[in-house]
């Protein structure tokens, strides 16, 4: 591995932790020499550490005494059953198990209207804004289909705002899956590779509903509704850097049937 090898994969594996001491200082002394490469690695680090912060409350839980497997051989062999009898139990264990998991947690207060739309916009930002192979299913080049997925999909016109006055140039979208139903999602990127992820999804009842600004350690949203639907934009930014862009999609959104 040398200063031109490296590539994206490296890149990923340094911010993982991955590679062995001879490879990783290779690509430290890639960064030291490249700023915009360590900007971005910079950007990929802190996404980690907060998608390792919101997960880390989980993943410190036990497992549930239903769901352990030791547990469940344990009881299947006090009970000498037949060998489908058993595998029959201990699916309906491991199932109601899960119930009662997944029960846990609808318990707990969930975020609704425009504060639910904000969590699912950083949700698709954390997991497609960082991939590099196929962060989008349409390419910038299929405008004009991707506003017809959406239409149709949303059941309402849905434009693609062009931002490349504001210095963001479209990558493309895809359409995503939401406990709300589906959202359509656009990625745009600057000339440093800093990429804006926007989602957009039907927020009917709401009406009209001034911008608010959430903040998720070092990644900024901005959502807003318009017209029946929600709007929220999502980067590695401050929500100052955001806001012109709010304003300008709103400002197309406005023109828009």
């Amino acid at each position: 591995m040398n200063a031109r090898s490296i590539t994206d994969d490296d890149l990923q594996a340094f911010v993982d932790n991955r590679l062995d001491p001879d490879s990783r200082a290779r690509v430290e002394a890639y960064l030291a020499a490249d700023s915009a490469a360590r900007a971005r690695v910079a950007r990929l680090m802190a996404l980690r550490d907060d998608l390792q912060a919101a997960f880390a409350p989980v993943a410190a839980e036990p497992v549930p005494p239903q769901l352990d497997l030791a547990r469940l051989i344990a009881a299947r062999r006090r009970r000498r059953l037949p060998i489908w009898q058993a595998g029959a139990a201990a699916l309906l264990i491991a199932l109601g198990g899960v119930s009662g998991w997944t029960a846990r947690g609808s318990l707990s207060d969930k975020p609704t209207g425009i504060s639910a739309l904000a969590e699912e916009a950083r949700a698709n930002y954390a997991v497609y804004a960082p991939d590099q192979a196929r962060p989008i299913e349409l390419a910038a080049s299929d405008r004009d289909e991707i506003a017809r997925w959406f239409s149709s999909r949303l059941k309402r016109p849905v434009g693609v705002p062009d931002l490349s006055e504001a210095g963001y140039h479209l990558l493309g979208g895809r359409l995503v899956a939401t406990p709300h139903g589906p959202a359509g999602m656009l990625m745009y990127d600057d000339a440093r590779g800093t990429r804006i992820v926007m989602l957009v999804r039907s927020l009917e009842g709401t009406g009209d509903v001034p911008m608010v600004d959430h903040i998720y350690g070092s990644i900024a949203g901005c959502a807003w509704a318009q017209k029946g639907l929600g709007y929220s934009l999502v980067a590695a930014a401050e929500p100052e850097v955001l806001h012109p862009l709010v304003r300008e999609i709103r400002r197309r959104a406005a023109t828009e049937g």
